[in-house]
């Protein structure tokens, strides 16, 4: 009862005060009004697949100065959320009165369309589903999610607005969930599901998880402008890495570059080889086709010397003057003939240290440097070519052991030519002997001493040609040895011809690689510096700070603080079973009714 009293006399005192405030208010209507500013919250219901069912705007004005307030906005329903004042619509134009403060009306909009187009497809265990279809299913589900600009509003909103996705997932539903693109957070029993759709971008984004019984309270879509200011990264700390790997890509610039150029010397060092190899090789089969020769001479002269011998032995006594006197013209044709033998291993001395000279320049020409595995391995960590590298180190490694070889044999070479000189001085100094005989014959006759002469030529002949045997026996194995030096040279130029058509790939293959390095280092040689730009230019592309905000419901709208998107879609729920009795709300009169209101 004393509740009942003291509502009776509040409401007196609020009859009492009426017409003075209606008095105010009916002031208000005449004078315009002035707006500071207007935020705009925009809800959206959405189908479970994304499309637009309902769409109302709250309108949130902060008056400065009561009185008549114009907005604008085409509404098809409007409702004042903040006192009882009526809201009047003509055409596209919002009028009412207001007091200063804050002021709050609703606005539906049946035909407005959102920024973005939103689709929602469902799939369980691989196969699409229709979410009415969804509800109280089991296996393995996906719901994808897939956010696009609309070409049919203002794109300021899509260029400038972040979007945030989010989907609550029971756990006593589902399990093994997985959003590659999204954050999971757990919430009581419950898993948040969170994605963020940069502005500008257009994403299809999944959702994956096992669950039994399914059910979903809805997809929550918020929009804000991605208005705050970002801050670039520290990068110092990666450039200064970059650094590092710029000065090690110069280093191996710089080392194939010394690479290249000893690549190139080697490859003019096995060009000398080469020619000088073919004069040796030339050489070798000059010396090798004429030995058959300088045996055949040698075999004449070792016969004539035997029978001479055999000769001398038997018919000594038995001579007379004529037949002294042949012998002394043979004994002056077998010295002719040895020095004319001694000429041709003159000639073959020559022909041979001309080419063995040629060969032992080009092989002295072939660089000593070394190059360490280490060396090795930075290279093939360059990125340079593969297949060039492999033949840049067969080739180091063949031109190595050409060398190594030449010079574990080198003393043979060498003793070829002191071989030839002390056969050529023997053979000369055999033509001697031969042609003291002959002058000793000479003077015999003319001092009448045959017998004592023909002795001394017997005995003298008998040695010449004992020695004469030994000496063409070792002059055939030479010729033998040197015929099989020349036949096995011949497969060693080969070799050395193949080697320097390497080397030649080689010095462009590694020219190429030279190339290839500097060019990758002076593409990277910049490159702290272009990951800076890039790095402020991703942040100037999402870096929304100076967005203006504008107003989604009306281009004549000004001075717009905030515009939000709030969207949701419907639930995916079993029906429940419909209660059988229904139960009958009372109906109150209005003193009912107002009384309540002060309960």
């Amino acid at each position: 009862m004393k509740r009942l009293k003291k509502s009776l006399l509040v409401l007196a005192a609020i009859l009492f005060a009426l017409p003075s405030f209606l008095v105010t208010a009916a002031s208000n209507e005449s004078k315009p009004g002035e707006i500071s500013s207007k935020d705009e919250v925009v809800y959206a219901k959405l189908s479970a697949n994304g499309e637009r069912q309902e769409i109302y705007v709250v309108n949130i004005l902060d008056i400065n100065k009561a009185g008549k307030i114009v907005d604008y906005g085409h509404y098809s329903n409007l409702k004042n959320l903040s006192d009882l004042a009526p809201l009047e619509q003509i055409d596209n134009t919002v009028e009412f009165t207001a007091t200063e403060g804050k002021f709050y009306y609703q606005g539906n909009m049946n035909e407005k369309a959102l920024p973005w187009n939103i689709s929602v497809s469902y799939l369980l265990d691989g196969k699409q589903i229709a979410p009415e279809e969804l509800a109280g299913k089991e296996g393995h589900v996906e719901i994808r999610i897939a956010t696009s600009a609309n070409k049919e509003v203002d794109q300021v909103f899509f260029e400038n607005y972040l979007l945030q996705i989010s989907l609550t997932l029971n756990l006593e539903l589902f399990s093994d969930i997985q959003a590659p693109n999204g954050m999971l957070a757990n919430a009581g029993k419950s898993k948040q599901v969170t994605f963020t759709v940069m502005p500008e971008k257009e994403e299809e984004l999944v959702v994956e998880a096992d669950v039994v019984d399914f059910e979903l309270d809805g997809i929550d879509i918020t929009a804000i402008p991605s208005s705050l200011p970002i801050d670039a990264p520290n990068i110092d700390d990666m450039t200064g890495e970059i650094h590092t790997l710029t000065d090690a890509i110069k280093e191996v610039d710089d080392g194939v570059g010394a690479l290249a150029n000893g690549v190139s010397e080697l490859n003019n060092g096995v060009k000398g080889l080469s020619n000088g190899s073919k004069q040796y090789k030339d050489g070798m089969y000059a010396i090798a086709h004429s030995s058959s020769e300088l045996v055949n001479a040698s075999g004449q002269i070792e016969g004539a010397l035997d029978k001479l011998s055999t000769n001398l032995s038997a018919n000594s006594e038995n001579m007379n003057l004529g037949d002294v006197k042949k012998l002394e013209e043979g004994l002056v044709q077998i010295s002719g003939g040895l020095k004319e033998t001694t000429k041709g291993l003159t000639t073959l001395k020559e022909n041979y240290a001309t080419a063995y000279s040629a060969l032992n320049t080009a092989m002295a020409a072939i660089p000593e440097y070394e190059i360490s595995e280490e060396q090795i391995q930075q290279l093939y960590g360059s990125g340079a070519d593969q297949q060039v590298l492999d033949q840049l180190i067969e080739t180091y490694s063949t031109a190595r052991t050409a060398k190594g070889t030449y010079l574990s044999v080198q003393e043979a070479f060498v003793a070829v030519d002191g071989t030839l000189v002390q056969v050529s001085g023997a053979l000369l100094e055999m033509a001697s002997q031969l042609e003291q005989i002959a002058n000793g014959l000479s003077t015999s006759l003319e001092e009448m001493n045959i017998a004592e002469s023909i002795t001394q030529l017997r005995d003298g002949v008998s040695q010449l040609s004992s020695n004469y045997r030994a000496f063409h026996s070792g002059l055939v194995k030479y010729t033998g040895g040197v015929s099989q030096l020349s036949s096995s040279y011949s497969e060693l130029h080969n070799g050395v011809v193949a080697l320097s058509d390497g080397t030649g790939k080689l010095e462009s293959g590694a020219s190429q690689l030279h190339d290839g390095t500097t060019e990758l280092y002076e593409a990277t040689s910049d490159l702290p510096e272009q990951i800076k730009e890039e790095v402020d230019q991703m942040m100037s592309e999402y870096d929304k700070s100076d967005f203006e905000p504008v107003s989604f419901v009306s281009s004549k709208n000004e001075d717009i603080n905030s515009v939000q998107f709030v969207l949701k879609t419907e639930s995916i729920k079993q029906e429940e079973a419909e209660e059988s009795e229904k139960t009958v709300e009372e109906v109150k009169g209005f003193w009912a009714r107002l009384v309540e209101l002060f309960k």
